[in-house]
């Protein structure tokens, strides 16, 4: 073994592994949340893991053209990373765990399918002809297909599950098989590897043997499949725990809902109590004379407006319409409301009120931004044709609003702490089988929801 070999290694196999790599696990990894100096610190891991590289790499010259040697040199490889990205990342090392092995899943089926359009090529003698030009185009050919399996991925898994690999709740008994099947496919790969190197002519993967060309491919696509199954189950697992904790979010919101309405219920029902007996001590002081009518005319309007007595039809709404009036008048808003209730009385109590509440909570929020007092309007009706409910809501807003599956995006920072509101109101809809849709016109937020079949 010469310095010259390991160099030369290092360079073809070590740091080619190790950028490909990295460039799956950024995919998959960027949207977990960063520790501080998150910059300083991924800089010196990369630093650090292509250093440990070289070293690696003097193994590989000695044993890589073993089965054991190979799987020692990429395990090694693939367990560093992960705990130079935990380093990275404020998350628990499970997660960046998972992280790294969809990265690697992700890596392994690119090189696959590589392998694959490579191998039928030099069946069919279509490289023969490029002469001393054979490494440049045996690298354009390589990064070529990593370039498109990169960006497919990107946009066929990551950037579907990217944000939500940061639940808790992930299912371990899936996962644990999702990594099984990767070690058994690291395995496989490097009996492959290895052993079809010895049995190739002339340059690796090119056979004589119409057999060994059949074994090798069917070797390739096996592998590539259980990469692929790898990726789905992981995706799979990851999707799932994200809906059980929507789904526990929205049980608890609708627990606080009902709890919630209580509380507004009694307080709307004291404030109207209030407003009778001032009302009531008023005209007896009017009796008295002690009160001017210009006085009196005053103080009543000054409580007119707390003497709450909407009526929806239903009693939920009319607490919670009561309510939100009495922030908008604060705030000086305006609460538009053409209510028919009685046509809501298929969803249940604590469903409701959560639908409603986040409703027109986006929509004050929104319309508390604008400065024009003619524009802070927010309007809400509930109507019925035939046995079809139609819920609308409408709103002024500042700025952009960007959608995604019909649901308008949060506009807070933090994207995955809120935009919970939104995501209840359609979970709630889908529970009573209804359809959403959410759009915007000149300057105007609309929200449709239709109930059909009440």
């Amino acid at each position: 073994m010469t310095f010259s070999q390991v160099l030369y290694l290092y360079g073809i196999i070590i740091v080619e592994f190790l950028f490909e790599y990295s460039v799956f696990a950024v995919l998959f990894l960027y949207k977990l949340n960063r520790r501080n100096n998150f910059v300083l610190r991924a800089s010196l891991c990369f630093v650090a893991i292509f250093a440990i590289g070289l070293p690696v790499a003097c193994f590989y010259t000695l044993f890589g053209n073993t089965v054991w040697g190979r799987i020692t040199v990429y395990g090694f490889l693939f367990l560093a990373f992960v705990l130079l990205a935990y380093l990275c990342f404020e998350e628990n090392y499970f997660t960046v765990l998972i992280g790294c092995g969809m990265a690697y899943a992700a890596q392994n089926l690119t090189y696959k399918v590589y392998l694959i359009i490579w191998t039928l090529g030099e069946w069919f003698c279509l490289y023969d002809n490029w002469g001393e030009r054979f490494d440049l185009f045996y690298r354009l050919v390589y990064y070529t297909v990593f370039i498109i399996c990169a960006v497919c991925f990107r946009f066929a898994f990551i950037k579907r599950i990217a944000v939500k690999l940061q639940s808790r709740s992930l299912n371990y008994k899936m996962l644990f098989i999702t990594f099984f099947i990767l070690g058994i496919t690291v395995l496989l790969c490097s009996v492959e590897d290895v052993y079809f190197a010895k049995l190739s002519i002339d340059r690796e993967n090119r056979f004589d043997s119409y057999v060994y060309y059949v074994l090798r491919q069917t070797g390739n696509a096996f592998s590539a499949v259980c990469c692929l199954i790898v990726v789905l189950l992981a995706s799979k697992s990851i999707m799932e725990s994200h809906l059980l904790r929507e789904v526990e979010y929205l049980k608890y919101a609708v627990q606080q809902g009902e709890k919630q309405y209580q509380i507004s219920k009694d307080s709307i029902e004291l404030i109207n109590i209030k407003c009778h007996d001032i009302k009531y001590k008023l005209d007896a002081l009017s009796a008295q004379g002690n009160l001017r009518v210009e006085e009196l005319k005053d103080l009543r309007d000054s409580i007119s407006f707390y003497d709450l007595k909407k009526d929806t039809g239903n009693s939920l709404l009319n607490v919670l319409i009561n309510e939100k009036s009495l922030y908008c008048e604060q705030n000086g808003i305006t609460l538009s409301c053409m209510i028919d209730g009685k046509k809501l009385e298929f969803i249940e109590a604590g469903d409701l009120y959560c639908l409603f509440g986040n409703l027109i909570d986006n929509a004050l929020e929104a319309v508390k931004e604008i400065e024009k007092k003619e524009r802070r309007i927010v309007n809400v009706s509930v109507k019925s044709r035939g046995n079809i409910v139609i819920v609308q809501e409408e709103n002024y807003f500042i700025g952009e609003r960007q959608f995604s599956d019909g649901f308008p995006l949060t506009t807070k920072q933090d994207k995955g702490s809120h935009g919970f509101g939104m995501r209840s109101i359609g979970m709630i809809v889908k529970k009573y089988g209804g359809e959403l849709k959410a759009f915007t016109a000149d300057g105007i937020f609309h929200l449709n929801i239709i109930f059909t079949g009440r």
